[in-house]
């Protein structure tokens, strides 16, 4: 019989993940007891997703304020420090703004303007427009943006987001200065000491700031890439990618964890003789139509995944093969033409006009976006995700 469900993505309910689980047991146990449970079965290359939080978590990867402090200090010399570009957000950035602070005598924040780097605004452009600034050029200091805007709370949040790093950088023991520019060597004219705390373009600001003359430049992924007293640390990420655990401590992105992975892949195997793909997954690589907010404040969208979901799609556009070159076609004829057309179709369909519109990015973006919507932020207890048929077209039985 013809299989009339294509992609079908769930949420795999499983325990409370603990530092020192066995999240292999743990992943392949709730898929299998799921699947018992709700009366499907595995198939080859289903795709089985850890959200990034339980790796983390089960690695026990964590690092506290004065950890952060500590790494800061040794870095960048405990006195003045620019602290460029951060996101707005009390999960994300809040609590590394804490320990950066509280490794200094002095924080320079600056930041851009009319909004972060993933859309959290704190201004409009058209406030912008009538106040006569450009962005592009203007250097403004903290009465100046009072005189200007006043104050402007965030949409979603309801915070001050100028307001409320200012108050932690002094809670913190540290003088403060709020600055509002775009050009990356505006800091310069205030301290070389720099941690730029932009995710997707870090690379560019840090070749910006040394080619300009900046003493120490240091990403957010140059912090607390190694332990500080035992602590957690992410050779490759730092502070990129980390989340809130309490008022002191974060929770870095998963370690190396390929192994991981891989271990999922042979047990189910093992236990089902079913080849599936697995990979972890963070932040989904979406925006907001409302808020304008980018999803992705995360360094990648996968760290981790077996080499199968390697690569982006192959595909063909559907409507255009009926819109165009089977046109004059209905029913069961056209229904055999374009199901021979995929087939038959190339390996690889750049430039072809038959594939125009279908969506160029990674595998691991798209398939983690579609975990990410799948198993939200919030109380939802599916931290494993099992997506079935991505991988099917309009031929697959």
């Amino acid at each position: 019989m013809e299989r009339k469900v294509g992609t079908v993505s769930r949420g795999i309910r499983c325990p409370i993940i603990r530092e020192g689980d066995n999240l292999v047991d743990i992943a392949v146990s709730s898929v299998l007891e799921a699947a018992e449970s709700e009366g499907f079965a595995l198939r080859d290359r289903d795709v089985i997703a850890l959200t990034e939080s339980i790796v983390a978590r089960a690695q026990g990867n964590y690092v506290t304020v004065q950890d952060i402090a500590a790494d800061v200090k040794a870095k960048l010399g405990g006195e003045t420090v620019g602290v460029i570009f951060p996101i707005l957000s009390r999960n994300r950035f809040a609590i590394n703004l804490k320990g950066i602070a509280m490794g200094c005598k002095k924080v320079v924040l600056m930041l851009s303007y009319p909004s972060d780097e993933v859309g959290n605004a704190l201004l409009t452009y058209d406030q912008l427009d009538e106040a006569g600034i450009n962005p592009y050029s203007d250097v403004l200091t903290l009465e100046r943006y009072r005189e200007l805007f006043g104050e402007n709370k965030h949409e979603f949040t309801g915070v001050d987001y100028v307001e409320y790093y200012s108050n932690i950088i002094r809670e913190a023991g540290a003088e403060v200065e709020v600055v509002f520019a775009n050009q990356a060597k505006t800091i310069l004219d205030y301290t070389d000491c720099v941690i730029n705390c932009d995710i997707h373009t870090r690379v560019r600001t840090k070749r910006l700031l040394r080619n300009a003359g900046a003493k120490v430049v240091c990403g957010l992924d140059d912090i607390m890439t190694a332990p500080i007293n035992g602590s957690g640390y992410n050779e490759k990420y730092g502070l990129l990618g980390s989340n809130k655990s309490t008022e002191d401590k974060i929770k870095l992105f998963p370690n190396e964890c390929k192994g991981l992975v891989l271990d999922i892949q042979a047990e189910i195997l093992k236990k089902t003789g079913k080849h599936v793909e697995v990979m972890v997954y963070g932040d989904g690589a979406f925006k907001d139509p409302q808020g304008k907010i980018w999803e992705l404040a995360d360094p990648v969208v996968s760290p981790a995944f077996t080499d199968g979901l390697i690569g982006t799609p192959n595909e063909l556009k559907l409507k255009y093969l009926a819109d165009n070159d089977f046109a004059n076609l209905s029913g069961t004829e056209l229904k055999e033409a374009i199901s021979n057309s995929i087939k038959t179709k190339q390996d690889n369909l750049v430039g072809n006009m038959a594939s125009q519109g279908t969506t160029p990015r990674q595998l691991t973006d798209l398939i983690g976006s579609l975990c990410d919507l799948t198993s939200g932020s919030g109380d939802k207890g599916t931290p494993v995700i099992l997506i079935q048929g991505y991988f099917d077209n309009f031929t697959s039985n």
